[in-house]
């Protein structure tokens, strides 16, 4: 064991040197599995980062256009009540006018 640790055998150097090599070898391998297994699981996960932003910028697209669609329902809601209060004019008009219709096609 002494010729091995002076380095004077030449032959139990190179199994020592073959031995180290190989221990070392098996950790570097071990650690670019681990490298792998763990860039692997970085890019599942950015996968479903990227899904999911694009389902949020999806819907945020249909806020601006529900923006848009209330916008006009509120329109056509403020003209279908003049036109509710023109009806309703009308109505009160045909109740108690004797002329009805045709005092409203003579006026002018």
């Amino acid at each position: 064991m002494l010729d091995l640790l002076n380095g004077t055998d030449p032959q139990a150097s190179w199994m020592l040197t073959l031995v180290l090599l190989f221990v070392v070898s098996l950790v570097v391998w071990l650690l670019l599995r681990l490298v792998g297994k763990v860039a692997h699981d970085i890019d599942a996960t950015a996968a479903v980062i990227w899904q999911r932003g694009q389902r949020v910028a999806n819907n945020t697209i249909h806020i601006a256009k529900a923006h848009q669609i209330k916008d006009g329902v509120d329109a056509i809601l403020g003209r279908a009540a003049r036109i509710a209060s023109a009806a309703t004019a009308i109505k009160q008009h045909a109740e108690g006018c004797p002329g009805c219709p045709a005092c409203l096609f003579s006026r002018k």
